[in-house]
């Protein structure tokens, strides 16, 4: 069978937005909320954009809009609980991406270790102290120095954003299949 043939560009423009959705919109992401712990009580905001950034040290980032008012309250407190939302937290996603409301009314959770939200029911949770904050386009970039982290038991699956809408993964997808080790990943 041959492989279709490569598309090729036919002329060159500039990036618009909705270029840039359309096409990075086909990466997927898994959903996470943040959380943190204010004086004026608990925020939390969702996002598509967290990632690893190193090993050593444990450094993590996750970027919001730079009107975001929580990304501000997550910065101030200087710590945050990074909650990996699984595919059945649709209602939870929904709320802490909303701009009203009592967000936490969505869910329960309890206090991390480090004060901020662990929301229940997530995957995993991963308790950051905010390394540093910058500018990043329209975006700001928080980076987090990772303290502690758990993963739920059992094999429930994460909830992803892919082209523009949440989706869940089809459990076809995840047999196990043969594929080349890294062993890097295990180190």
């Amino acid at each position: 069978m041959a492989a279709p043939a490569a598309e090729s560009p036919t002329r060159t423009h500039a990036v618009t937005a909705a270029d840039y959705r359309k096409v990075l919109g086909r990466v997927p992401t898994a959903v996470s909320v943040v959380t943190a712990q204010t004086p004026d009580g608990p925020v939390g905001v969702t996002v598509g954009s967290f990632t690893s950034v190193s090993l050593e040290p444990p450094l993590v980032v996750f970027y919001c809009d730079l009107r975001s008012a929580s990304a501000a309250s997550v910065v101030a407190a200087g710590r945050f609980c990074v909650n990996v939302l699984a595919d059945d937290q649709q209602r939870q996603c929904g709320a802490f991406a909303s701009r009203t409301g009592d967000r936490f009314a969505s869910c329960s959770w309890e206090p991390a270790a480090n004060g901020a939200p662990r929301i229940h029911g997530s995957l995993a949770w991963i308790e950051c102290d905010v390394e540093n904050s910058f500018p990043a386009g329209d975006h700001i970039a928080i980076l987090g120095r990772v303290r502690r982290l758990s993963a739920a038991a059992g094999d429930r699956k994460p909830l992803v954003f892919y082209r523009g809408r949440l989706v869940q993964l089809d459990s076809a997808g995840l047999r196990h299949a043969p594929t080349h080790t890294f062993s890097w990943w295990d180190a």
